[in-house]
């Protein structure tokens, strides 16, 4: 993002000395995902292409033409961002979730697994990812539904991906989610620039970051912070198959 323009090779080193080994960088529309692909030729560096559901409304065959000829590209690992948004309201409900099931049917096609966005929509994201059938892997994005939504998208097949809400002082539906989410299927995130964890608010998010996620999920389970970054890394692998 433009946020990084600036100092992004000083981004990269301190996400390094944190010991961040690899990271997923996230596209949300046709250029954001280019410029994610493109980052993707730097070692450590994977990239996420899709077209989240607020750009719904301006999306049609030319669009996702282009978006299945990114989606293939060296690097690419993963068709998203994409999913549902009844929060902002920037696009019809009926026009984002025929977005998401072509997206869906891309990500199957092109045997890639898929990050979802789902805000104020967990109902209608759980149906559509039901009806498109076993085998769809994927991951919820900066989950911030209720453990119970978590277990149904867990049965799914789905991962649990938590980001720096999980350090605010009052997210305690977060900290259940984040204590009991088997660690097996649990990925971490920064989602920055946004979401910047509490002990660096007011700082624009950087990758370092996802550090202070991984421990205060380390502290919500009782377990070690090495032990959540290893499992956290692995599933990270397995999904996205680096």
């Amino acid at each position: 993002m433009e946020a990084y323009d600036a100092d992004r090779p000083a981004v990269l080193e301190r996400a390094r000395q944190a010991g961040v080994r690899a990271m997923l960088v996230v596209g949300f529309d046709l250029t954001s995902s280019r410029r994610a692909a493109a980052l993707a030729a730097e070692d450590g560096l994977y990239a996420a292409a899709g077209i989240q559901p607020h750009y719904a409304g301006e999306t049609g065959p030319g669009e996702l033409a282009q978006l299945r000829r990114l989606a293939q590209q060296p690097g690419v690992v993963a068709l998203g961002e994409i999913g549902l948004d009844y929060y902002r309201h920037r696009a019809p409900h009926s026009a984002q979730q025929t977005l998401f099931r072509a997206q869906l049917e891309m990500a199957r096609e092109l045997g890639l697994p898929v990050v979802i966005h789902s805000r104020e929509a967990a109902a209608d994201t759980l149906a559509i990812v039901r009806a498109a059938g076993p085998g769809l892997r994927g991951v919820m994005h900066c989950y911030s539904g209720s453990l119970e939504q978590a277990r149904e998208f867990l049965a799914l097949g789905l991962y649990i991906s938590i980001a720096g809400p999980v350090t605010y002082p009052k997210a305690a539906q977060t900290w259940e989610t984040a204590a009991h989410v088997p660690l097996d299927r649990l990925l971490i995130e920064t989602d920055c620039p946004w979401l910047t964890p509490q002990r660096y608010r007011g700082r624009r998010n950087e990758p370092a970051y996802v550090r202070e996620v991984a421990a205060r999920i380390a502290e919500l389970r009782g377990l070690p912070l090495e032990d959540v970054a290893a499992a956290t890394a692995q599933n990270a692998r397995a999904l996205f198959d680096v």
